[in-house]
């Protein structure tokens, strides 16, 4: 599966854009102005992902893919 298509799948199944995700992510203390806070894992992201939207692994690490800076 593409980049593209996990993230449009994501966009389905949860009605939110990577950009919707961003800011979720900022108001959860992930992200400060669009970057990832140094001591915040990738675990810890995946698995709010996980738990609160119902991502499988690999849509979570998409969405931790766009925190980093990923587009296509």
């Amino acid at each position: 599966m593409s980049f593209q298509a996990y993230i449009d799948n994501i966009k389905t199944k949860t009605g939110k854009s990577p950009e919707d995700f961003k800011k979720l992510a900022e108001a959860k203390g992930f992200l400060q102005k669009g970057q990832l806070v140094k001591t915040v894992k990738a675990t810890e992201i995946t698995n709010w992902l996980k738990e609160e939207f119902e991502l499988g692994h690999g849509h979570a690490m998409a969405i931790y893919a766009t925190f980093k800076g990923k587009k296509d």
